[in-house]
């Protein structure tokens, strides 16, 4: 079974998690105390994105999202005050690859297309029924009104988990939990992150 080595910042109270339950988890709550008011925009958004991977690799019990990676180092943030990077050694078969770059049509609620063509024609039809950008199907003056096109823009994002080669630039590989025997190093505000 092969593995992948990835990187992650995140909080240091993650340390307390392994100390007392050996593993990491991502909850829905840590994106609610982190976004604030912003927390229904992004969780739908989260929420989405955890359906679609469990169906690409299986969702332990206890954890609600997933957690975000890079197999870049380069691209890895660096830790700060507050928070720590783990270096993480994961079987293959446990990490969902994305590319980063299409994530930003998620989170922007805009259709995400295949190719130029497609964003062309896409364009021509929001013009043919009057709509300016696929993102007032959810949160603007049409919200509600044209559910078909809510799930054509839904439909679209699938795209996200299109192949992507892991040395892009925008490639990420988010893993459900993160086991105390998977560590390979913690990296602490001061130092910096590299390849090991």
């Amino acid at each position: 079974m092969s593995t992948v080595r990835l990187y992650t910042r995140q909080s240091d109270k993650t340390l307390l998690m392994l100390e007392h339950g050996g593993r990491i988890l991502n909850q829905r709550v840590y994106v609610q105390l982190h976004f604030g008011d912003m927390s229904k925009h992004y969780l739908d958004c989260y929420d989405w994105f955890a359906r679609e991977a469990a169906r690409r690799a299986p969702k332990p019990e206890g954890a609600e999202l997933s957690i975000w990676c890079t197999p870049n180092v380069k691209n890895c943030l660096p830790p700060i005050e507050g928070t720590v990077v783990y270096a993480v050694d994961v079987s293959e078969e446990q990490v969902v690859f994305f590319d980063d770059a299409k994530w930003d049509y998620v989170l922007s609620h805009r259709y995400l297309p295949a190719d130029d063509a497609d964003e062309a024609a896409y364009r021509r039809h929001l013009r043919e029924i009057g709509v300016t950008n696929s993102f007032e199907f959810f949160e603007g003056r049409y919200a509600g009104k044209y559910p078909e096109e809510t799930q054509r823009v839904r439909d679209s994002w699938k795209r996200v988990f299109d192949p992507v080669e892991r040395t892009c630039p925008t490639v990420c590989g988010n893993i459900w939990e993160i086991k105390r025997e998977q560590i390979v190093r913690i990296f602490h505000p001061g130092e910096t992150v590299v390849p090991i």
